[in-house]
């Protein structure tokens, strides 16, 4: 799957630079040219999208909430 066209207009391409895993929910610190974004989410979506360190991905911004969209 790749993404054509997405309406959130804070996105920060970087790495993942650390993974804390929980049971529930894991933390994701993506490190980007302009600093380091953080993201909890789900510790299943982190095995779906098969994050692991150096991992290149899009931290996605949308008011208080940032998700991750896997390159």
């Amino acid at each position: 799957m790749s993404i054509q066209a997405i309406n959130v207009r804070n996105q920060f391409k970087g790495k993942v630079k650390e993974i804390i895993r929980g049971d529930v929910v894991s933390e994701i610190d993506v490190e980007t040219p302009w600093g380091i974004v953080t993201s909890v989410i789900t510790t299943r979506s982190v095995d779906d999208l098969g994050l692991t360190l150096g991992s290149e991905v899009v931290a996605l911004v949308k008011s208080t909430e940032v998700s991750i969209a896997k390159l």
